[in-house]
């Protein structure tokens, strides 16, 4: 696997989904694709087929962000997935731990709690594809 690693954001606030894609691509890696709702993301992600899975808890349409990975890994696969919220409540926290994610970082998110995160993404992928192999 090459040092470039595709990474799917899913943002609803356009001028935060900006800014990560700028930290995202200033950490090195490639933005090969944005959604701003869960219906978006299912419905542009087996094209996109990215490797992380950068996405917002709280999204425009039917779906947050924790069902639409819920939705995802039944659908594709097991993405390291960065959840981003602005909502850190035990509530919040307690619906997330119903599926498997990397990180869980509260918004507005600074370049270095990113970059450590992405990092850990790319080592899960890393020991889910030995597995595979």
């Amino acid at each position: 696997m090459g040092l470039t690693k595709k990474v799917m954001i899913v943002e609803d606030d356009p001028l935060l989904s900006i800014v990560e894609e700028k930290i995202i691509e200033r950490l090195g890696y490639t933005v090969i694709g944005k959604a701003k709702s869960g219906e978006e993301t299912l419905a542009k992600f087996q094209r996109l087929n990215p490797e992380i899975l950068v996405i917002d808890i709280q999204l425009a349409g039917a779906l947050n962000g924790i069902q639409t990975v819920q939705k995802l890994r039944e659908l594709y696969s097991n993405i390291p997935v960065i959840f981003l919220s602005g909502d850190r409540s035990s509530s919040i926290l307690k619906k997330a731990e119903t599926v498997d994610y990397i990180e869980f970082l509260l918004k507005p998110v600074s370049s270095n709690e990113l970059s450590g995160s992405l990092q850990k993404a790319i080592e899960m992928n890393e020991l889910l594809s030995q597995n595979v192999a």
